[in-house]
């Protein structure tokens, strides 16, 4: 009987760091040629020559298309098919992310492969299922002899701001038109908060950037560097503000000099801004403050603070040296629910509050992650379980594009406990911990579908948390997720708030 030799079918698959090639010359074509207006995968089609049904499998980065297919795309937009932009791949339906990883990074493999080319010739060739198997005993070799642009195509774990120039960042309008708009103002103040993880700081980098392209001088400043001492000694944390404003200006120090203790340090720092710094400064300073909610564990201390910063605000509308300079407070909202502040001398200058992403915005990333979702569907399933809160968002498309999980396999985890959630929820519950009456009222809040009212006081401190929206005169639950989450947790502990663990 005639034996017939399998013919090895093969393939190739986009890398990340190919599509985003992709991406960004069609968002360029988008701008240039299609008024911004996204091309539909029928136009991108037409526009290739291939079918949607091949742009679906190219975009997946786990379906195989042949060269020819990847070529027509990027020359379709005038770019040149790279080595990096592809990997090749065989066995449809046995790769997995950890295959596609070893494939990218085949080069680190094999300089970890100590064997001699005798050896290696003589040896049978492996499966691809023992391959990835041995991935993981391969892994700390590899990446120790790979070099560093082969781990490029990885996205990066979403922790943290969004670098400027990412194609991640996505523009909340009218929020950055209001802030660069406002920094163009004399004198001009701005207050960013939202619960932590809203995009805070990612906004403050553009708001850097766009300054330094005016000319202005910045000094970006975190309030966690300032030492603990300085949070019960006033005159202790006003010098230590004025030495690194000082400093970051390239400006000598030159505190004693200016420093009478007999006058009262707000006074001595208001003179030294305005006698010392702001005198030899021609054009316009941007003082960011950062993460000034610290100072709220620290009432009699923040209250004084931020009625000096309010002052200065009042200076500005009259005096000229005090119109150089621009000032943008940051802070979490979170320690506004266990801190009693006079929160009076704090409301000062434009308040930026920053909202959740639309559902056109999370479709947006979700393209930018690589994903042609259906209008209105993937997007709903996703935003019904986390609603528009753009870390929870952009984690879960990070996970999705990292091929880990389905959607409904990560919607299903965080429903049962919550998944690649956990450490956001954890850190919820123990702010509701800390304030068994209002974890008792968010117990109501949880338990029907149609909103309550609040007492104002604990509304605000539980959307301050981040953990309802307000409707009118309606306390919601603000996601799915936060629903299941709670009610479990507080059913777990029976709501009898007295026995509730002290952290």
């Amino acid at each position: 009987m005639q034996q017939f030799k399998s013919k090895r079918r093969r393939g190739t698959v986009l890398t990340p760091k190919g599509l985003k090639r992709l991406q960004t010359a069609i968002l360029a074509v988008e701008m240039t040629q299609n008024n911004g207006d996204r091309f539909t995968l029928n136009d991108l089609g037409s526009r290739i020559n291939v079918s949607t049904k091949t742009l679906s499998r190219l975009w997946s980065l786990n379906t195989r298309v042949d060269q020819k297919t990847l070529r027509l795309c990027f020359s379709a937009f005038n770019l040149k098919l790279h080595s990096e932009d592809y990997v090749i791949l065989s066995e449809p339906n046995k790769i997995d992310s950890q295959a596609r990883l070893r494939g990218s990074l085949a080069s680190g493999f094999r300089s970890s492969d100590r064997r001699t080319e005798a050896q290696r010739a003589s040896a049978p060739s492996p499966s691809e299922d023992t391959l990835v198997r041995e991935s993981g005993a391969l892994c700390v070799d590899s990446f120790v002899n790979c070099e560093p642009d082969k781990l490029e195509h990885l996205w990066p774990y979403p922790d943290g701001p969004i670098p400027l120039g990412s194609s991640l960042y996505v523009l909340r309008p009218p929020i950055e038109e209001l802030a660069f708009h406002e920094l163009h103002q004399l004198g001009c103040v701005i207050r960013i908060s939202a619960p932590k993880q809203m995009g805070k700081s990612s906004l403050v980098l553009r708001l850097l950037a766009f300054a330094q392209s005016q000319g202005y001088h910045t000094v970006n400043l975190n309030c966690y560097q300032f030492d603990s001492n300085c949070l019960t000694n006033l005159n202790q944390l006003l010098r230590s503000l004025c030495w690194r404003v000082a400093r970051e200006l390239g400006i000598d120090p030159n505190l004693n000099n200016y420093w009478d203790e007999e006058f009262g340090c707000k006074f001595n720092c208001s003179f030294y801004f305005q006698y010392y710094l702001l005198k030899q400064i021609q054009s316009s300073v941007v003082l960011v403050l950062n993460e000034v909610d610290r100072l709220f564990k620290k009432p009699d201390i923040a209250e004084e603070f931020f009625a000096l910063l309010h002052s200065w605000c009042e200076e500005a509308r009259q005096n000229a040296h005090w119109q150089k300079f621009k000032l943008v407070v940051v802070y979490s909202t979170q320690e506004l629910v266990t801190q009693d502040i006079n929160c009076s001398s704090f409301n000062i200058g434009l308040p930026i509050r920053l909202p959740e992403f639309t559902q056109q915005q999370v479709e947006e990333l979700a393209y930018r992650h690589g994903f042609f979702w259906s209008a209105g569907k993937e997007s709903a399933q996703l935003m019904s379980l986390v609603g528009g809160h753009p870390a929870l968002i952009q984690i879960a498309l990070y996970y999705l594009s990292c091929q880990e999980f389905s959607l409904d396999k990560l919607i299903q985890s965080a429903y049962a406990n919550g998944g690649i959630y956990r450490d956001h929820l954890w850190g919820l519950w123990v702010k509701l911990l800390e304030n068994p009456s209002l974890a008792s009222t968010y117990a109501k809040v949880l338990a029907t579908e149609q909103g309550i009212s609040l007492n104002p006081i604990e509304a605000v401190q539980l959307e301050s948390l981040g953990l309802i929206r307000i409707e009118g005169v309606s306390a919601l639950v603000r996601c799915e997720l936060y629903r299941a989450y709670f009610q479990k947790q507080l059913s777990f502990g029976g709501l009898v708030t007295k026995n509730f663990p002290k952290f």
